[in-house]
């Protein structure tokens, strides 16, 4: 038994299925918005692939929305600068100074301490005068100013070494997708963190709820989430090397039906309700909707059990407690919301059909004088 089957368990009057064939045998088929959902009843059988499960304050609570708890974040302990390190390719800039005059360098308070641009060889070293061939590949700044130090030895007193970053090739990470600015990011930037990351390049184009952030280091994918989980506390750390892309993963629902505006809607919240989720569409249509008909059907519960059966939720709004159980009952992506129509729409449509009929009729024979329809 199709959803559909079951939709009509309950069959319309005779006389309608006699106005529908003297409509069909005199123009044409009535279109028709969706099946009538009178008759459904709540039940679970095995001969359905799905469960029927009536939307009431005891039954709603166990398809609340997860409420959006901001974590502790990991981050606050980072530090990019003590995981900075200097590898070829990078230039430095080395500086060094003496206290006294009369040495071979400068004292602090005079110009010409400046050795220049030193770049980082292949084989990871920079040569400095009176110094000498400097190992500096894997070590940060503060051990190659110590490194300088200790090859000086005798040749300067007391000597203050301050060496800086000029070109940071190496200690980057890539931020690409839908950014505003995408490109590559030093880490000597104080970026240490996956959203520090995107803020710094400008941050993401869409909504949160709508991106999707992927973290790839070394080839391996370690960070799939939502940009919103990132936000609430599931940052993560990065290193050098790093890739950051920003995609658009849209999650939506559908709405069908007797609604204002049917259609695919995005979940532009993680927690959305159901009644946040009509309220997107402008509600349910005066004319045509049967308040007691609100029907949410779900494929499994992609959430929490991709496997579990399917499900078809009822909601009664000419209960006044139903507005209450809208706004407990949490919207999945992928959910379809169907307003069934009112029965007295459904007849309406019928004896419009049949007025119409035998009106083209009386207008063959000419008895009758063409007048607009009801």
């Amino acid at each position: 038994m199709t959803i559909w089957t079951w939709l009509h368990a309950v069959g319309r009057p005779t006389a309608i299925v006699l106005g529908l064939g003297v409509a069909v045998a005199g123009c044409q088929a009535i279109p028709g918005d969706g099946p009538w959902m009178n008759g459904a009843k709540s039940t679970s059988s095995e001969a359905l692939p799905f469960d029927v499960i009536d939307l009431t304050p005891t039954t709603v609570v166990a398809y609340r929305p997860a409420a959006t708890v901001d974590q502790p974040s990991e981050t606050g302990n980072l530090s990019a600068g003590a995981r900075v390190s200097v590898e070829p390719g990078d230039v430095l800039r080395v500086r060094i100074f003496e206290p006294y005059e009369g040495s071979i360098f400068p004292t602090i308070q005079k110009p010409g301490a400046d050795f220049g641009n030193q770049v980082v060889t292949n084989d990871g070293t920079i040569e400095v005068p009176y110094v000498g061939i400097v190992k500096v590949a894997g070590l940060n700044l503060r051990e190659i100013e110590q490194r300088i130090v200790q090859q000086l030895g005798n040749k300067a007193q007391n000597p203050q070494v301050i060496v800086e970053f000029v070109a940071d090739r190496n200690n980057t990470v890539m931020v690409s997708g839908e950014v505003k600015s995408p490109g590559r990011l030093s880490l000597l930037e104080g970026t240490r963190s996956v959203v520090d990351a995107i803020n710094r390049a400008g941050g993401p184009t869409g909504v949160a709820t709508q991106l999707q952030v992927v973290l790839r280091r070394r080839g391996n994918v370690i960070l799939d989430k939502q940009y919103s989980e990132l936000l609430a506390g599931a940052d993560v750390g990065i290193q050098k090397g790093d890739e950051i892309v920003v995609r658009p993963n849209s999650h939506t629902f559908t709405v069908l039906g007797a609604v204002a505006k049917a259609g695919n809607v995005a979940l532009t919240k993680a927690n959305m309700t159901l009644l946040e989720a009509l309220g997107e569409v402008h509600g349910l249509s005066d004319e045509r909707a049967n308040k007691t008909g609100v029907y949410v059907f779900r494929m499994g519960d992609i959430q929490d059990n991709p496997n579990a059966r399917a499900r078809v939720f009822r909601l009664d709004l000419m209960q006044p407690v139903s507005i209450f159980v809208a706004q407990q009952f949490g919207m999945q992506a992928n959910d379809v919301i169907y307003v069934t129509n009112a029965p007295l729409y459904e007849y309406n449509k019928i004896l419009t059909a049949i007025y119409r009929t035998f009106s083209i009729v009386g207008i063959a024979k000419g008895s009758v004088t063409p007048t607009s329809t009801f």
